[in-house]
């Protein structure tokens, strides 16, 4: 009797060190294994999450000035996948796998009792980027610095009009080189 409860100690001890293993494995599994492998097919296309707005964190927003006249020309809302904000604040980069939605929206503005205000429209499409710190599709041209890149026109969340991320993507990304490629400053919950 003395030799089955030894045996049944040592068989619970040997579950506990194996599920507090298991925890750790998985709570240090790349980001990319999560959110991202779900939007990347096996050749690097991306296409836009379905669930961004309820699954993701939002990050921040952004008003892009009309050239002329009051108001803005378009309002951009960011979100970035689960546990991102977290994992910034702790070392001050993004994790692989990181997802970014930005929702580029059109906008209509009106004269109202507080100013002149400038709220979302029509939408006019998505651009997601995926942290790749692993260089996973070296062959793809939305892949590179660190990062996937597309656009997506808002009647086509899956098909992105980018083909080069040089070309279409980064050039309104070189201020922000330093900082990983990301606007780190407009988004305040990086940062608290």
């Amino acid at each position: 009797m003395r030799i089955v409860g030894i045996l049944g100690i040592a068989l619970a001890g040997a579950t506990v060190i194996g599920a507090v293993t298991a925890h750790g494995q998985v709570n240090t599994r790349s980001q990319y294994e999560g959110t991202a492998a779900t939007i990347v097919d096996d050749h690097g296309n991306l296409h836009v999450p379905s669930d961004y707005r309820t699954a993701f964190e939002m990050l921040g927003n952004w008003a892009v000035a009309k050239e002329a006249g009051p108001g803005s020309e378009q309002l951009h809302v960011v979100y970035a996948s689960p546990g991102t904000i977290a994992a910034y604040r702790k070392d001050g980069r993004f994790p692989d796998g990181t997802v970014l939605v930005k929702e580029a929206f059109n906008t209509t503005t009106n004269s109202m009792t507080t100013g002149t205000v400038s709220s979302a429209g029509s939408l006019a499409g998505w651009f997601v980027m995926v942290k790749d710190t692993a260089g996973r599709f070296p062959e793809n041209k939305l892949w590179g610095d660190g990062w996937g890149w597309s656009w997506f026109d808002a009647k086509d969340p899956v098909k992105t009009t980018s083909t080069d991320y040089r070309k279409d993507c980064q050039s309104c990304h070189v201020p922000a080189k330093t900082s990983d490629w990301i606007y780190t400053s407009g988004y305040p919950a990086l940062h608290q």
